[in-house]
């Protein structure tokens, strides 16, 4: 799986720009401000419909113009395909010149793995953070995952909404019932989905992370829900039914998901070192990548929007001889020394994009 060529148009600082890729490695180089994330970001807007940067998606046309449109090709071992997104006053998407009519039929056309400097976030922010990571993971390979996940979200924001109700304007308790109904099989769901790739995580994180660190070193991984199966998290939600028409909100259920990395038996959260972090996140996505691999039968698509920055030479050499058979794009701010034959490299400067060699 790769991307043969991007254009933009009135994308972020790009009027218009047209970018050929090569299959191994592409390195985007050039100051801070210039665009080199934009490309990063209008690969990730065509594999998952959506940005990393923002909730919205107008911020994403160029100043004084009304619409933006990203258009990707890619080639895959059993076809070649394209995707257009136009977004102005709506949002359209195409794959292969067909309008699609729901966001998540996009999901699984390309499959990617991004790296940002944010990344180490996942591991050191809050529970919301490695929630995304799963459900962006996932979401690309069961498109299933997304529309109950969905469901399961405006379900709460409903309830949520009722409980207000109950609360400040005496409504009819029982009626939560419903809520609760439809809340507890999407939760199911979900939660089955998130175990199963925790599962896979830890089948691949383990070897990983021991070569990374030269065996020095052991993780673990643990998920964290109370909604294991329907029945259980009706009965939390009915004990707790009273606190949360207090609170006005849901306050268990599988928006409050997390995973816990241990290293040598230590919760990493709590005790891990800057490094151990990086390794961590490393060994994360590493897994993520073969996970992908494992589920589809071709390497996703790499992004590494400034990640190489954030890593020392020994790290940075022994993730690169992990990804050789991998598609990757590369931002940076000076260019980087790669032992590979097969790389492009590309100035970016004040939104225009210039092969160098």
């Amino acid at each position: 799986m790769w991307i043969s060529e991007i254009n933009l148009t009135n994308f972020r600082n790009y009027k218009n720009q047209k970018i050929i890729l090569n299959n191994n490695v592409n390195v985007f180089y050039g100051e801070n401000a210039q665009g080199k994330t934009n490309i990063i970001e209008a690969i990730f807007l065509s594999s998952m419909g959506k940005s990393f940067r923002t909730n919205k998606e107008k911020e994403m046309i160029l100043l004084n113009e009304n619409n933006l449109e990203v258009e990707i090709k890619f080639e895959k071992s059993d076809r070649d395909g394209k995707i257009k997104i136009k977004i102005g006053n709506k949002k359209e998407v195409f794959v292969n010149g067909i309008k699609l009519k729901k966001l998540s039929e996009l999901l699984g056309n390309i499959n990617t793995v991004i790296f940002t400097p944010d990344d180490i976030n996942i591991l050191k922010g809050g529970p919301q953070n490695r929630r995304r990571f799963l459900d962006i993971m996932i979401s690309q390979l069961k498109p299933n995952y997304m529309y109950n996940l969905n469901l399961y979200l405006k379900t709460i924001e409903q309830r949520n909404n009722y409980l207000r109700q109950i609360r400040d304007e005496g409504k009819d308790e029982s009626l939560l019932e419903i809520w609760d109904n439809e809340l507890a099989g999407y939760a199911d769901i979900i939660c089955k989905y998130r175990y199963e790739f925790i599962e896979k995580i830890r089948n691949k994180i383990k070897k990983i992370h021991s070569e990374i660190t030269e065996n020095k070193e052991e993780i673990e991984i643990e998920y964290i829900t109370e909604c294991m199966d329907k029945e259980n998290y009706l009965k939390i939600l009915k004990a707790r039914r009273k606190l949360d028409i207090i609170k006005g909100f849901t306050t268990k259920g599988v928006h409050r998901d997390d995973f816990v990395i241990y290293i040598n038996k230590n919760r990493l959260d709590i005790y891990g070192s800057q490094g151990q972090h990086r390794t961590a996140i490393l060994s994360l996505k590493l897994s993520e990548l073969k996970i992908v691999y494992d589920e589809v039968g071709e390497y996703p698509i790499l992004l590494l929007d400034d990640f190489m920055s954030e890593l020392d030479s020994k790290r940075r050499n022994h993730f690169l001889e992990k990804i050789r058979n991998t598609q990757v794009i590369i931002t940076c701010t000076d260019k980087i020394n790669i032992e590979n034959k097969n790389i492009l490299i590309y100035n970016v400067k004040d939104g225009k994009v210039t092969k160098e060699n």
